[in-house]
Formats: C-alpha cells, sequence, structure tokens
C-alpha cells in the first residue's frame, strides 16, 4: 500500500494540469472539429451531419476569403516590417555606453502590457479624421491632407499595422536584445580583426547566431496575427468597417459563433484557422533552417 501511494503521488501533484488542459483546451479543440462536420444554428438546435460541407462552403465564401486576406496581410507586416525594426531597436540599445537602456527596456515593454481594449481605444482617437494625432499633428506640418484613417477601406489595414507596430516592436525588440546579449564579443572583434566590415559581422555572425530568437520572433509573430481580434475590433468594429476592409477571421469567427449562432461554421472557421497558423509556422521553420541538421 505504501509502494503504491509512493508511485501515485507525483502523478496527483500534476494532475491539476493535466485537469485543466482537458477541460480547457482538448475538448474544445475535439469538439470544435467534431462540430464542423455537422450542421446546427442556435444554442438548442439538433446537429445535422453534413460531412466537409461547411468546408466547401467556406472555400467559397467571399467574406471569409476577405477575412483571410486581410489577416494574412497583417501577418506580412509583422514579419516584414514589425520584425525588422524591432531588430534595428534591439542593436541601438545595446549599444555600448547608452545612457538610461533600463528606462527604455521599460518605455518599449510597456505597449504590450496595454490591455488590446485599451489600445484600441488610444489609437481610434490616434486616426481620427478630424482631430487625430497622425493627421494634425504630423501630415498637416509637411502640408500633407489628412487621411481618413477607419473610413478609407485602402487605409484601414496600414492604420491596424501602425498600431500592430507601436504595439509589438518593443517586446521583439526585447527578445532579440536577449539574443544580442548572449553572443560573445570575442567572436565579433576576431572577424572585425580578421577584415569583416561591420556588415559583414552582422551578416554571417551576428545574424546566424540570432537564429534562435529569430525563430521564436516569427512563430509568435504568426501566431498572434492570426489571433488578433481585440484592437480592430474595436478600430473598426466587429463587422470590419467599410467593406469588411479590416475584418479578421478571429472577428468572422465571432460573428458567425455569437451574432449569427452558427455554431457549426464558426468551428469550421477556428479549425481552417488553427491548419493555417500550423501550416504557415512549418513553413518559416522550414525555410529558417530548424529541421536542418549543421
Amino acid at each position: 500500500m505504501a509502494k503504491w501511494r509512493r508511485r501515485i503521488t507525483p502523478y496527483l501533484f500534476i494532475s491539476p494540469f493535466f485537469i485543466g488542459y482537458v477541460i480547457f483546451f482538448l475538448y474544445p479543440v475535439l469538439r470544435a472539429i467534431y462540430l464542423s462536420f455537422f450542421q446546427q444554428v442556435g444554442i438548442g438546435g439538433e446537429p445535422k451531419f453534413v460531412g466537409l460541407n461547411n468546408y466547401a462552403t467556406l472555400l467559397t465564401d467571399s467574406t471569409f476569403l476577405k477575412a483571410l486576406v486581410n489577416t494574412t496581410y497583417y501577418a506580412a507586416g509583422s514579419i516584414f516590417l514589425i520584425a525588422p525594426l524591432a531588430l534595428a531597436l534591439a542593436l541601438v540599445l545595446v549599444t555600448r555606453n547608452l545612457h538610461g537602456r533600463e528606462f527604455f527596456r521599460l518605455f518599449f515593454f510597456s505597449p504590450n502590457i496595454t490591455a488590446g481594449v485599451v489600445v484600441g481605444i488610444i489609437f481610434t482617437l490616434v486616426f481620427s479624421a478630424e482631430y487625430g494625432l497622425l493627421n494634425n499633428y504630423i501630415l498637416k506640418p509637411f502640408g500633407l491632407p489628412s487621411i481618413r484613417w477607419l473610413q478609407d477601406q485602402a487605409w484601414v489595414m496600414p492604420a491596424i499595422i501602425i498600431l500592430g507596430i507601436w504595439r509589438y516592436t518593443g517586446i521583439n525588440a526585447l527578445y532579440f536584445m536577449s539574443g544580442l546579449q548572449t553572443i560573445p564579443e570575442e567572436i565579433r572583434e576576431a572577424a572585425s580583426i580578421d577584415g569583416a566590415n561591420r556588415w559583414q559581422v552582422f551578416r554571417f555572425i551576428t545574424l546566424p547566431l540570432l537564429r534562435p530568437i529569430t525563430v521564436f520572433v516569427l512563430t509568435f509573430a504568426i501566431i498572434g496575427s492570426y489571433n488578433l481580434f481585440a484592437e480592430p475590433s474595436i478600430l473598426v468594429g466587429v463587422q470590419g468597417g467599410p467593406n469588411n476592409a479590416g475584418l479578421f477571421m478571429t472577428m468572422y469567427l465571432y460573428l458567425n459563433g455569437f451574432r449569427f449562432m452558427k455554431f457549426s461554421y464558426a468551428a469550421t472557421i477556428g479549425v481552417a484557422l488553427a491548419v493555417i497558423v500550423l501550416l504557415l509556422t512549418l513553413i518559416q521553420l522550414r525555410l529558417l533552417g530548424v529541421f536542418r541538421e549543421d
């Protein structure tokens, strides 16, 4: 009996995690996959098996395709704009003899701990066509015309990307800083002595040694981009603004699940979202050489 207790005790200590995992993650995921093969409208509706019909409908749904394009547009901005800016900022912040480094770390980290709803409300004022910060204090002094950021469908996604730059560049810069500070200075000094210029040191030494951090940043950029909800829904409304110009996949999922009560179709969108994120993550991991044996 005592031997059996000793064996079971460790599992009892870790069981709360697995119980929570099953209840709040595994069961909802399996339930969503199951529900995507049925048609159910409303809470009390009887599910009707339809096979792959929901997925076929998804491929011809122009609103879903628009949401997919918008989300991918923002994800591209995260990868090709926010991440490079974060790396550039990190290179500045690790400069020797930089005064106030700890202050800058706190300053650039603070947007990440601000609630998404609060950020959305703040940038609603920033992008205001009449009295917004961008129009009145940045464009107007240079004689440029005011832009209807949240009313003109051509400017909705750039506005959301600008918000993303403010919100996520700082935290990603801190990730890159942690990687830069682990690179031995002796390696770069040896390369400089051998005749390498600054660009060559950065290209052939710093970037390869930053690959683990780069993989981390880009992976979470993809995941975060395809799960973005609070900020765009506050900026342009959960319906996506003019001509669905700011509609994200998460917002379309919310509309189908909680506005239209199409639970099966919402589950299908959720499954498609998870598959897209998984495929894009695997592709970028392959491109970055994570699966390559060095």
